[in-house]
């Protein structure tokens, strides 16, 4: 079920539902913008300077 669908109810067991699931999006999203941007910043900001081509 999702929010958009006539048959949802906003109670108390959706709400933790919805809640734990934005959670954990947005700790993997972060954790995936971290990534993509320490190597960015690894590939371009330090390349040649630690040796290795």
């Amino acid at each position: 079920m999702f929010p958009f669908c006539f048959e949802w109810i906003w109670d108390m067991s959706h709400i933790v539902f919805m809640g734990g699931l934005w959670f954990a999006l947005i700790i993997i999203g972060l954790g995936m913008t971290y990534c993509i941007g320490r190597t960015f910043y690894d590939t371009y900001i330090f390349k040649g300077k630690d040796g290795h081509n």
